[in-house]
């Protein structure tokens, strides 16, 4: 086997992820496995700002286990890819020496292990949402499948768009035939043979992290040290600095007049839905759209058509709803009423059913209402088309998100051209196979034949008794 490994560097957390293929099938499309993965403790790479060399020691232990799981033999031939996503893009903009000088951490300490360096690049929103596209169709084989016969073939089947939610952004990205009125949003591949014009637009400042900060920030008015926050549960209270709401480039165009990054701000939950859904309602802008339709923020989008799979922080939070509240969350308004549900529990009733999930419990009330607001209200889906978006964390044995997609591209694991026929075996083998089945049948005929006439002769020679 050949391997590869792709570090995605989120804002939230840093996952490593193995993949392998068959030695002799580089470009046999459609082998690639997930081998196994790793998730890096601590937050993601852009929270090591300022700390010098703690991004690159943050990666050690996942290393450490890419070094066992990888044959000792193939290290020198493992390509290791990381790509960084939303939250070093906000560092970028805050601060691009600090940004710069991670990057480089982490390239030296992935250098300083036996495996084929390739980079280390901060993914531009676009390239993500394609990327975790690619992902999507690839595990489901709605590209190319292996057949039984031994070749490739095209399924002939529809491909998914790709929902993803992270910690710093959001991406939707489906196949469409309508007409692009804004070129940004376009991206055509051409994979297997077929050509494929994608929308796909990436949400800065849209994901679940920096999206409750932004409540935060909309909800401190002035020089107040205290505020009722009515999208964390009941019975619930925080105390944090204002540095902690306004140190990001999604926050700091709300700070108050007198702001000081050391004073203490206190957060109370009320749990109440109503209000919890006029202020996220918010934070997004719905207004003067220069395109014929929009989503939000004066974004182009066509209309929602065909399957999605919705992964990420999506899968996570819709998988909660239905444990908690025991709703299917398969309609709008199963959405509606699991987040309406979940709201309205206090802080110690969501202790009680979901305990393991003790430090993120006050943030579900505002995800659930955030998730409705985006893809109802942002995205357009309705009555007809949501119950078409598939929550998943896996496809198969893989990890849905952008990694796969990005390592299949940039190894050429994804031929642009239809791949020729592959047959199982070689032609010489073939032509032996064939010998050897004639010779089989001609000898079960023969076979056949004798035991015929041997029971013809025995039937005569009784008939004359």
């Amino acid at each position: 086997f050949f391997y590869g490994i792709v570090m995605d560097a989120g804002s939230s957390h840093t996952a490593l992820y193995m993949y392998k293929w068959p030695a002799d099938k580089q470009n046999g499309t459609g082998v690639v496995t997930q081998h196994g993965e790793c998730h890096v403790d601590g937050g993601g790479i852009s929270s090591y700002a300022g700390q010098r060399g703690a991004a690159g020691r943050s990666l050690e232990a996942c290393l450490d286990q890419a070094l066992k799981e990888i044959p000792k033999q193939r290290h020198h031939l493992t390509p290791v890819y990381l790509g960084a996503t939303a939250g070093m893009r906000l560092l970028q903009i805050s601060n691009p020496q600090q940004s710069a000088q991670i990057l480089q951490e982490v390239g030296h300490k992935i250098q300083s292990y036996p495996f084929k360096y390739q980079g280390a690049v901060i993914l531009s929103g676009e390239d993500e949402g394609a990327y975790g596209w690619v992902t999507v169709n690839y595990l489901l084989e709605n590209f190319i499948k292996y057949g039984f016969v031994g070749r490739w073939f095209s399924p002939g089947r529809a491909t998914v768009g790709a929902l993803d939610f992270g910690g710093a952004s959001t991406q939707i990205t489906f196949v469409t035939q309508e007409e692009l009125e804004d070129a940004k949003d376009r991206i055509k591949l051409r994979l297997y043979g077929q050509d494929y014009s994608l929308y796909t637009h990436s949400f800065l400042c849209y994901g679940k992290d920096q999206a409750l900060k932004r409540l935060l920030a909309h909800l401190v008015k002035g020089n107040s040290a205290s505020i009722i926050h009515p999208c964390y549960p009941a019975g619930y209270s925080r105390t944090l600095k204002l540095s902690n709401v306004f140190d990001s480039p999604c926050t700091a165009g709300s700070k108050p007049p007198s702001y000081s990054p050391q004073a203490l701000l206190t957060v109370q939950g009320s749990g109440h839905y109503e209000q919890c859904l006029g202020i996220v309602t918010e934070i997004f802008s719905f207004d003067s759209c220069p395109f014929s339709q929009c989503s939000f923020d004066r974004v182009f989008q066509p209309n929602v058509t065909g399957n999605f799979m919705a992964f990420s922080a999506f899968f996570y939070i819709h998988s909660f709803l239905q444990r908690v509240t025991g709703i299917m969350v398969s309609t709008p308004l199963d959405l509606d009423e699991a987040a309406r549900k979940v709201c309205g529990l206090t802080f110690n009733q969501l202790q009680l059913v979901a305990p393991e999930q003790t430090s993120r419990l006050q943030d579900y009330c505002a995800s659930a209402v955030f998730i409705k607001v985006l893809m109802m209200r942002g995205y357009g889906f309705d009555d007809r088309s949501f119950p078409r978006i598939s929550f998943q964390k896996k496809a198969g044995d893989a990890s849905v998100g952008w990694a796969l997609g990005y390592m299949l591209t940039l190894s050429n694991l994804l031929p642009a051209e239809t791949p020729m026929v592959r047959k199982a075996l070689s032609p010489g083998a073939w032509g032996g196979l064939i010998f050897l089945f004639v010779i089989l049948l001609i000898a079960v005929l023969g076979f056949i034949f004798l035991r015929v006439r041997d029971g013809n002769k025995k039937g005569g020679s009784e008939s004359t008794i």
